[in-house]
């Protein structure tokens, strides 16, 4: 990991992305956190994150809308996605679009990391 790795959590339930933010901070990450896909393409900071890890399902714009948004912008940021209601269909979608894991929730600490370390070492890489 290096440590000026920047990490963008964006989950509209604000409890998971408290809970992510204090387990990546206390492992030395610097973590952005955002409410919505929205919120995080208007903060200024895309060109600067290392890893994007993104609710599926959030309101407006899913977080496979907001990778495939940011592929047709040009931008290879890895992303990590996590959600409460795994579908299939949704993960194959995910994972052809580039992201490197898929996480259903509750997912375990040790699964998050060994994805975020595959992720900031391989991008491109599908491991989940």
């Amino acid at each position: 990991m290096s440590l000026s790795s920047i990490i963008s959590v964006i989950d509209d339930d604000p409890s998971v992305r408290l809970a992510t933010n204090n387990l990546l901070t206390s492992r030395g990450y610097t973590v952005y956190t955002f409410g919505s896909a929205h919120e995080f393409l208007q903060s200024g900071k895309i060109d600067t994150i290392a890893c994007v890890i993104a609710d599926v399902q959030m309101a407006v714009m899913s977080g496979v809308d907001l990778l495939m948004h940011l592929r047709d912008l040009g931008h290879l940021t890895p992303f990590i996605f996590m959600t409460a209601f795994p579908d299939d269909d949704v993960r194959a979608r995910a994972l052809k679009a580039g992201a490197i894991c898929f996480l259903a929730k509750p997912f375990s600490t040790p699964t998050l990391l060994q994805c975020l370390e595959t992720a900031l070492s391989a991008p491109g890489k599908a491991a989940t």
